[in-house]
């Protein structure tokens, strides 16, 4: 089995790392990953008849193939079809995601986007984004903020999500969103099916002009976010808030969607236990 692993954090990512290194068991695994930063781009490609893309050799601890390429996640993907990488994948893991992807937060991120356009070109994908503990909070820097991820708890749940794909895999390509609180996997509360949520717990209040001194008629649009929400218990987002493992099918057909994997299910139940009140 070949196992491409990609991310929207950059190639540099730590979670990036450990993901790819959790996926070493089930295959050969590949890294293709932007060579900076690309959160927020979705499922873009980027306008293919203006940029001339690049990839590059890029060293990675325990991995024999990576590359950085100058593009979105997506487009890391996309290449994959037409062999720049090599033989055809069998499978795209994307994450680890400092941050969950839950809600409308969802169709924005570029770690989603990764697996949906593997699941575009016939390839199931899954995204793997992790809580950050008190990210949002007034006065708390991001660096600070990742001081404190348990990289290798959403690593170990990944695990067990590709284990049950592998033993039981879908008749069409699927999309699994999985979301996973920061803890260890011993404080995990079990795991739980759920849809995508309408809302996300910190969402953008108002953004306001404000003048860029020396630049006529340019300005700066200064962002505001309102005060955190109680996310609904079975959406992404509550789940998560509530110490439980998301899984969330993103898919074309709602008869995939609705069946599932049974190994994954047992995989997950085996590892962290059955939330309360669990649904299928």
């Amino acid at each position: 089995m070949r196992i491409l692993v990609t991310n929207d954090d950059g190639i540099d990512s730590v979670g990036l790392h450990v993901l790819a290194r959790a996926m070493r068991p089930y295959g050969e695994v590949v890294v293709a990953a932007p060579d900076q930063e690309y959160s927020g781009a979705g499922a873009a490609i980027g306008a293919l008849h203006i940029i001339q893309p690049e990839i590059q050799r890029r060293h990675i601890e325990g991995i024999d193939t990576a590359w950085a390429v100058t593009g979105p996640p997506a487009l890391c993907v996309f290449f994959s079809r037409f062999g720049v990488y090599g033989a055809p994948f069998d499978l795209v893991v994307s994450g680890i995601n400092p941050g969950a992807n839950v809600g409308r937060a969802v169709y924005h991120s570029g770690t989603v986007g990764a697996a949906v356009t593997a699941r575009n070109g016939g390839v199931s994908g899954i995204a793997i984004s992790q809580a950050v503990t008190g990210f949002g909070a007034e006065g708390q820097g991001w660096d600070d903020a990742l001081k404190g991820q348990m990289w290798d708890s959403a690593a170990t749940v990944a695990q067990s999500v590709v284990e049950g794909w592998i033993a039981d895999r879908p008749s069409e390509p699927v999309v699994i969103n999985v979301n996973v609180p920061n803890c260890p996997v011993s404080e995990m509360k079990g795991w739980r099916r759920t849809g995508v949520g309408h809302i996300v717990p910190v969402a953008m209040a108002s953004a306001d002009l404000e003048a860029k001194e020396g630049h006529d008629g340019a300005f700066y649009v200064r962002m505001n976010y309102g005060t955190q929400v109680q996310m609904p218990a079975n959406s992404d987002g509550g789940a998560v808030e509530n110490g439980e493992v998301a899984i969330t099918y993103i898919n074309r057909f709602d008869d995939v969607a609705s069946q599932g994997s049974s190994a994954m299910n047992s995989a997950l139940t085996a590892l962290v236990g059955t939330a309360s009140t669990l649904h299928s």
